[in-house]
């Protein structure tokens, strides 16, 4: 049976220590595994406790890979999985991912309305753009679906307004059939469906023809 025969803590890392077994470097752990495990300098110890140690450091540096991640973005879960499994077994990620979702540091519903409200505040997207940016974060369709219900229709119909009208003054001068075009392209590519933009185009250039 092996022998930890020293327990070194890091000079440039204060949260790492370095073990060694049998006079022999064995490998670097965060110290608090040091106290979860009960380590200490003699302590004989065998394979399945070697193992056990081993997978609870893997296990610390994927969870801290993604509290590090988390920290710069919000994520779904599934993108975050995706970039944990990069570097990490599923097993571990599902640990990880577990942990996070008991404290709530990952939500997919509470992602998705969030991404809503800066949508259609903010950047003052319409639904197929909200959709498409609810989608490219990974969020899952039943989700999406939950969170599009509840925007306000009037609400989107007043973005669509307001993007027309700054865009008109832009475009003043110009011929009514290009800027009947040029708006249409821009609530188009704002995420705006053509019922909105059709009723939008109406009230402020009386336009009735839509050949965009």
């Amino acid at each position: 049976m092996a022998i930890i025969t020293k327990i070194e803590a890091q000079k440039r890392s204060k949260d790492r220590v370095n073990i060694y077994v049998d006079e022999e470097y064995f490998m670097a752990v965060y110290a608090e595994l040091v106290y979860t495990h009960s380590l200490k300098k003699g302590m004989e110890i065998d394979k399945d406790s070697l193992e056990s140690l081993l997978h609870d450091e893997i296990y610390m540096k994927a969870k801290n890979k993604a509290l590090s991640i988390l920290s710069k973005s919000d994520q779904s879960e599934k993108k975050l999985r995706e970039k944990l499994l990069n570097d990490y077994d599923e097993n571990i990620v599902e640990e990880v991912i577990e942990f996070l979702k008991g404290y709530k540091l990952i939500n997919d519903n509470l992602l998705a309305e969030k991404i809503v409200h800066d949508n259609m505040n903010l950047s003052k997207f319409g639904k197929n753009k909200i959709k498409q940016n609810l989608y490219n974060k990974g969020i899952a369709a039943s989700d999406i679906q939950d969170a599009i219900s509840q925007i306000d229709p009037d609400e989107e119909y007043e973005n669509a307004k307001y993007l027309a009208e700054k865009r008109l003054k832009r475009l003043k001068g110009e011929d009514k059939n290009k800027i009947n075009q040029k708006i249409y392209q821009h609530l188009a590519y704002k995420g705006f469906s053509y019922d909105i933009i059709k009723r939008v185009l109406r009230e402020l250039l009386n336009f009735d023809e839509f050949d965009c």
